[in-house]
């Protein structure tokens, strides 16, 4: 499945991006110059460039006379944020996978604001994952995903309403059957993966989900 890959601005140490000839990369603001380090060219740049130098920022007004359909500059005062706006290009292009880099870390605001932006994809019929540092953070709703036992590190798992239910654990350090998890109580913390395949269920409900490396 091709996959739509937004670099943000947010906290970045990823020395390569895997990117496939099909996929499609958008720079979300600074973003751009992650690009320009991992040596990137991305199909679509925008953001209200509020966090990119002066030098960059006429690059690519320069770049947006050249190729004005691949360039949107955004107003500072907006609903969206850069990283939402990348997304939903990202939509009408009919995208339904999206990897996001570059979403978290900084201010804690604009990670949850980027998790809020992995429940819309959710919401809107397609899967989206952050990448940063050893660590995913993706969303489950009403579905089992499963990893391979080759996978390693701790999971994750916190409930993102009131309730998630029907929540069932397989092939992990504590595993779970059929359980209620709610926002008020992280029983879903530091669970592990130990080397068999694993599986995690939501029958009902939707929660956040976090691998990190055991590092």
């Amino acid at each position: 499945m091709s996959t739509c890959i937004i670099i943000g601005a947010g906290d970045f140490s990823e020395a390569e991006i895997p990117v496939g000839n099909e996929d499609y990369v958008i720079a979300a603001d600074g973003g751009y110059r992650y690009c320009k380090q991992l040596r990137i060219e991305p199909d679509y740049i925008l953001g209200d460039m509020d966090s990119i130098g002066l030098d960059v920022k006429t690059e690519i007004e320069i770049f947006q006379k050249e190729h004005p359909d691949q360039v949107k500059i955004l107003p500072c005062m907006k609903d969206d944020t850069d990283m939402m706006s990348a997304i939903r290009i990202g939509l009408e292009k009919g995208y339904k996978k999206f990897v996001l880099y570059g979403a978290m870390g900084g201010r804690l605001e604009h990670t949850i604001a980027n998790i809020q932006c992995l429940i819309y994809l959710k919401n809107h019929g397609a899967s989206g994952s952050m990448v940063e540092k050893g660590r995913t953070v993706m969303i489950a709703q009403n579905e089992t995903i499963h990893f391979q036992k080759e996978k390693e590190g701790f999971f994750s798992m916190f409930a993102l309403q009131q309730r998630a239910e029907g929540v069932t654990i397989r092939g992990m350090k504590y595993p779970l059957n059929d359980a209620v998890l709610t926002d008020e109580f992280p029983i879903g913390i530091s669970n592990e993966f130990i080397g068999e395949a694993a599986e995690i269920t939501v029958a009902k409900g939707k929660v956040l989900l976090i691998l990190s490396d055991f590092t």
